[in-house]
């Protein structure tokens, strides 16, 4: 195995582990953002009162506003016209090893369906306490599922030094108790908002056409370098739609040293990504030991600044059938493009406000788009 490692700007002085069992290319990512040389596309999609989706619309039935400031559509067309790469990004910590059979079942179906042979590709990553590239970008069906069937959870890398002294059944359950708690420890990690990041900034942004990545996950994350602002960012800078698959999983129960409960990674204030404000985050509360986070809040908020949505995993509702519902939405995709202008071409942040116009406005229909969009270099 290649360990590749990418160093992030120096603003933020560190290094993410990626691991990679695929060839990748060189070069320094280039976002297709870039005012100066393209439209800024948002892709949109549009839904009934009832969540329906709505298709048949004209670019006459769009107004489109950067930072309260009206903008002229100067391309429109239906996604599905374009080519699309796809990310599979897939959870494999311990909290979600119950459901990573069906999730290689049906994300090896939902590729078959979704590709478009000759001109969509598609690549696979998994994640848990660190990120590992599967397969790079590539049209080859066979290559993409054979990346699948290596889907697994992580083996741990930390092995207790032996001594030649087998404490068990000595009957000091205390200290074997102390270690099992170390060994998990070890191994803890949910490197999600890298994930993204990794997915968006060295891969998609190199790509043409629709992007999109899919993260089959609870949305827990014990572990990255970047934050959670910072995954979205990255996502929004590569023009990436994010969805999510989200399936609470099993969160392993142990008892610390000392009788004090908690989850192995996580419960420390400061560990993690980080958050901005110093700590203080809408999504989080706060419990004995520290901050715990709501992995579904956290992907309504990945996703919901990208473009895309939460589906969650029930009895009710399959991963197969979720995977149905995101391929109906990404065929029923609206392209919208314009040229920011004056204000709205400075370099930084933009928020868009895309609604429906005339008579479409009627009837509660939404409008469902990313947030905005950057200008400039990432810092």
């Amino acid at each position: 195995m290649r360990l590749l490692r990418f160093v992030l700007p120096a603003s933020l002085l560190l290094v993410l582990p990626w691991s990679s069992r695929a060839q990748t290319g060189g070069g320094p990512p280039k976002s297709d953002l870039s005012v100066d040389a393209k439209l800024v596309i948002v892709p949109a999609t549009v839904r009934d009162k009832k969540g329906g989706l709505i298709g048949g619309l004209k670019k006459e039935a769009f107004q489109l506003q950067v930072d309260g400031k009206a903008q002229t559509i100067r391309y429109f067309d239906r996604d599905s016209n374009e080519p699309l790469t796809l990310g599979l990004l897939i959870d494999t910590s311990l909290s979600q090893r119950t459901v990573l059979d069906a999730e290689r079942t049906a994300s090896s179906a939902f590729l078959d369906k979704m590709l478009t042979p000759d001109r969509d590709k598609a690549f696979v990553e998994q994640f848990a306490r660190r990120v590992e590239l599967l397969q790079d970008v590539t049209a080859s069906r066979p290559k993409l599922q054979q990346a699948l069937k290596e889907v697994d959870v992580e083996k741990p890398s930390f092995q207790r030094p032996n001594n030649g002294d087998d404490n068990s059944g000595s009957g000091n359950g205390s200290d074997d108790r102390r270690e099992r708690v170390r060994d998990m420890l070890a191994n803890a990690g949910t490197a999600l908002y890298d994930a993204v990041f990794l997915a968006s900034d060295e891969v998609l942004a190199k790509q043409q056409g629709r992007r999109a990545l899919i993260l089959l996950t609870d949305g827990a994350d014990h572990g990255s370098k970047v934050t959670l602002v910072r995954a979205i960012e990255s996502a929004q800078r590569a023009n990436t739609i994010v969805y999510a698959i989200y399936y609470k999983g099993e969160k392993p129960k142990f008892e610390r040293p000392g009788g004090r409960g908690g989850f192995p990674g996580g419960g420390r204030r400061g560990g993690g990504g980080g958050f901005p404000g110093g700590g203080r985050f809408p999504l989080m509360g706060q419990g004995r030991g520290g901050y715990e986070v709501d992995g579904k809040k956290v992907l309504e908020r990945l996703c919901g600044e990208t473009g895309g949505r939460v589906y969650e995993v029930t009895k009710k509702q399959s991963v197969d059938a979720i995977y149905g519902q995101i391929a109906e939405e990404l065929r029923a995709q609206y392209r919208l493009g314009f040229t920011p202008g004056g204000d709205a071409a400075a370099e930084g942040y933009h928020q868009i406000v895309l609604d429906l116009a005339g008579a479409d406005a009627k009837g509660k229909n939404t409008v469902q788009t990313r947030d905005g969009y950057y200008t400039g270099a990432g810092k």
